[in-house]
């Protein structure tokens, strides 16, 4: 989803405390809802903005999420998406 490395995703559990996926017996993870979205703001707050591990600490301390930033890109990519394959039937 993020295009980020499995051992990127466990780094940001060990700093991110809230960040607590399921693990089965097997250790596979599962994310909840909102799991992902706060690893959605992480991405943000790290790739996207250039900000530190602190920074985006404190920046979800603030409760200043992308959630609308987010949802709004993928409705851009999503209505890209269509039009695209609308112009490659005409």
């Amino acid at each position: 989803m993020l295009g980020v490395s499995q051992s990127l995703l466990r780094f940001w559990e060990t700093e991110f405390d809230c960040i607590k996926p399921h693990k089965n017996k097997k250790g596979n993870r599962s994310y909840t809802e909102q799991d992902i979205e706060v690893l959605r703001n992480i991405y943000y707050y790290t790739k996207e903005c250039g900000f530190t591990l602190d920074g985006a600490k404190e920046q979800l301390k603030k409760k200043n999420t992308v959630n609308e930033k987010t949802q709004a890109i993928d409705t851009l990519l999503n209505i890209r998406k269509f039009l695209v394959e609308l112009k490659d039937e005409l």
